[in-house]
C-alpha cells in the first residue's frame, strides 16, 4: 500500500450558527510501501475524519488522496465502486439488531456483491471457524459480547475480499478482555497479508502491527515515522507528552 495525501481540507458547516469548523487544515501524508498504517493523536485532532475520506465515505473540500498513483474519485458513482473494493469497520459495529451475526455476514454478499446464498455462505465458513466465531453465527448482536460483536463487523467487512481494511477505533468501547479478543484478530490479519488503516489509542498494540505511525494533531500530520522510530526515537513534544501519557496509561 503506497498512500499519498496532498493538502487535505475537510471542514463541517454548522447551519444553527452559521459557522464552519476545519477539522483537517493543509493535511499532507507521503507514505512507503507499507502493509499497515496507525494514525494516533489527541481526541478531535482529524484522525477519523481522515480515515472516512481515506475509505470513501466522505469527500474532502479541497487536496487529493492516491493509493498506488491512482486519485481516490470524488463523485458519487465512482466512489460506490471505490467502497465496494474496501472494508470498513467503526468502534460502533453497526451490525443489524434484528439480523443473526451470520445474516449480517451475508447480507453484503448476496445484495452488493451478487453472490448466491450457497456462495456466500461458503465464503464466510472459513473465516468464522478462523475466528472461532462459528458457534455464535445463529445469535443475534444482543447475544453476542462486544468483542465478538467486534469481531463480526470486522469479519462482515473482510469476507467481501477487500483490498484493504480501515478501521476507526475498534476496541475503544470494549472491556480489556474483549479488547484482547479484537486486536488478536487485527495481529492474525496483519500476519495473513492484510493491507489496512487503522485508527487507534492502543499504543502498545501499535507499536505490535503498526508499519507507519501518523501522529494528526491539530487538523496536520505533526510526526509521520516507520513505526519504531515513532515510537522510540520522535523528539516532537506533542508526541512524546501523548506517548507518555498512552504508554504507561
Amino acid at each position: 500500500m503506497n498512500l499519498v495525501i496532498h493538502d487535505l481540507v475537510q471542514r463541517f458547516d454548522d447551519p444553527r450558527s452559521r459557522r464552519s469548523t476545519t477539522v483537517l487544515d493543509g493535511l499532507s501524508l507521503a507514505t512507503g510501501e507499507v502493509q499497515s498504517l496507525v494514525l494516533v493523536g489527541p481526541s478531535g485532532g482529524g484522525k477519523s475524519t481522515l480515515l472516512r475520506i481515506l475509505a470513501g465515505l466522505d469527500v474532502p473540500v479541497t487536496g487529493s488522496v492516491t493509493f498506488e498513483g491512482v486519485a481516490l474519485p470524488r463523485d458519487e458513482e465512482s466512489l460506490r465502486g471505490y467502497r465496494r473494493g474496501v472494508g470498513t469497520v467503526f468502534q460502533a459495529y453497526n451490525l443489524f439488531p434484528h439480523l443473526t451475526a451470520m445474516d449480517n455476514l451475508l447480507l453484503p454478499l448476496v445484495h452488493v456483491h451478487g453472490l448466491t446464498d450457497t456462495e456466500a455462505r461458503r465464503r464466510v465458513a472459513e473465516p468464522l471457524e478462523r475466528f472461532g466465531l462459528t458457534a455464535h453465527a445463529h445469535k443475534r448482536p444482543a447475544e453476542l459480547s462486544g468483542g465478538q460483536k467486534q469481531r463480526i463487523a470486522i469479519l462482515r467487512a473482510l469476507v467481501v475480499q477487500p483490498r484493504r481494511l480501515f478501521l476507526d477505533e475498534p476496541t475503544s468501547a470494549l472491556d480489556p478482555e474483549m479488547t484482547g479478543e479484537v486486536l488478536d484478530m487485527i495481529d492474525d490479519l496483519k500476519r495473513s497479508g492484510t493491507e489496512f488503516v487503522l485508527v487507534t489509542h492502543e499504543m502498545g498494540f501499535a507499536r505490535r502491527v503498526a508499519d507507519e505511525i501518523a501522529f494528526i494533531a491539530d487538523g496536520r500530520v505533526a510526526a509521520h515515522a516507520p513505526a519504531a522510530e515513532f515510537l522510540d526515537r520522535c523528539r516532537d513534544p506533542r508526541v512524546t507528552s501523548f506517548l507518555a501519557r498512552t504508554l504507561h496509561a
